[in-house]
């Protein structure tokens, strides 16, 4: 009999426990209403080994504040991401129009400098959004594709730090700053999955002042 009664008391306190946990991270994630400005986003989408995170808290995020995602394949069909995640896109890269977009978006991964980095077409998207005033936006070694686009020419920024994304950025012209997440103007970037959801609340305090 005790040992039940101590068996309802854990239940009970564990319920207790994730609700509070469960109030206490909404009470710290601020979510901007964005519904009524009509804000549509593009996220760039390597066909695999895209960082989960990086792909899965910025969308969730700008979702749940009201802005339209679309995300955009090197292809047609399913991606895969790094720790298994997949995702179907909505469109392919062939198929956007940059005036649609209110800012681009480009998740990182292993797969990043494989699909991304040396990519015209991604690179033509982000320095054309980039003229446009989109806000652009690269995590982890994606940060390297925006350096390889021409979009951070004097600008300080943030990457995946290894010896080739850090060249990346020093031809590109970037200012590396040793940060989470730098912002710098219209540019966000940021370093790594564990500041995937900093880098989406970056992007939103953008789109909230537009």
């Amino acid at each position: 009999m005790i040992d039940r009664n101590i068996f309802v008391i854990l239940i009970i306190s564990s319920i207790f426990l994730s609700c509070c946990v469960t109030q206490e991270d909404k009470k710290n994630e601020k979510i901007y209403n964005l519904e009524v400005k009509n804000l549509k986003i593009l996220i760039i989408l390597m066909p695999e080994n895209f960082r989960d995170e990086e792909f899965k808290i910025p969308k969730e995020k700008l979702e749940r504040s009201g802005v339209s995602v679309i995300v955009a394949g090197l292809q047609t069909g399913e991606a895969r991401g790094m720790l298994g995640m997949t995702a179907t896109p909505d469109t392919t890269i062939d198929n956007i129009s940059i005036d649609e977009y209110d800012a681009i978006i480009v998740p990182g991964g292993s797969g990043s400098p494989k699909y991304l980095w040396d990519n015209e077409k991604v690179h033509q998207i982000l320095r054309e959004g980039n003229e446009k005033g989109k806000i652009i936006a690269g995590i982890c070694l994606s940060g390297a594709v925006l350096a390889k686009a021409g979009v951070l020419e004097g600008k300080n920024a943030t990457v995946f730090a290894t010896p080739e994304s850090l060249k990346a950025l020093e031809e590109g012209g970037a200012l590396y700053k040793k940060e989470p997440v730098v912002v710098d103007g219209n540019i966000v970037t940021a370093d790594g999955p564990s500041s995937a959801g900093r880098f989406a609340d970056e992007i939103l305090k953008l789109l909230a002042s537009k």
